[in-house]
């Protein structure tokens, strides 16, 4: 990007940069990866067997693309028209998946189409306040359905809605303000109570190394 972005959809436009020459090789996709380091933690086994499975804000779609070629309709909705477009670049004639340029919450609040499963992978459930995305999951879950997410583990004593920082946003706080929502455990538990989901878990799967950043993993139902 040779502009500075001034809006959040322009600020993940930035996002995984091709840096080579040429276009850009799609990612090697061999797992659902939930974490940030390769093959730790579990797997596409914490959804169930969706049929139906919408990601919030797939970026790359990797893990979109896992789920497809395990034979799941899978729909990944994107802020960024820039992630968007290369997704869609790298993985058509993927049966079964698409990729949707849409706000997630103006996405969830306008359709109707239940899913079995939705999911956020260090996405969109990350940057969205959890009163504002969590009912409009709970509507678009057909009855016992899943919502599960992954995000960085929090900060202690930085909770609740927290800037972003780095390229692009140091010092322009006027201008551009990216948030993402960090709570402990216990807390993203009662908020997921308060929107009606049951058989909640949620707790933080440290790294495989000493001192490296955990991640934060939730699961929770819809009642049936």
């Amino acid at each position: 990007m040779s502009h500075l972005p001034h809006t959040p959809a322009e600020y993940w436009d930035t996002y995984m940069p091709h840096r080579g020459e040429g276009d850009q090789p799609a990612p090697v996709v061999d797992r659902f990866e939930w974490t940030q380091y390769p093959g730790h933690g579990p797997g596409a086994e914490l959804l169930g067997a969706p049929r139906r499975a919408l990601d919030l804000g797939p970026a790359e779609g990797k893990e979109a693309v896992y789920l497809a070629r395990q034979g799941v309709r899978v729909t990944g909705v994107d802020l960024s028209p820039v992630q968007v477009e290369r997704a869609r670049g790298w993985w058509n004639g993927v049966p079964g998946l698409d990729f949707v340029h849409a706000d997630v919450c103006d996405y969830l609040a306008s359709g109707a189409e239940l899913f079995d499963v939705v999911y956020s992978v260090w996405g969109a459930v990350w940057f969205t306040d959890p009163e504002q995305v969590f009912p409009l999951v709970a509507k678009r879950l057909a009855p016992g359905g899943v919502l599960a997410f992954s995000q960085a583990e929090s900060i202690p004593g930085a909770y609740g809605p927290q800037r972003m920082q780095g390229k692009w946003l140091e010092g322009r706080e006027r201008e551009l303000t990216v948030l993402r929502w960090q709570y402990t455990p216990e807390v993203w538990t009662d908020l997921l109570k308060r929107h009606g989901f049951t058989d909640i878990q949620a707790s933080v799967l440290e790294a495989p190394e000493a001192g490296k950043v955990g991640t934060l993993l939730a699961r929770a139902r819809i009642g049936a």
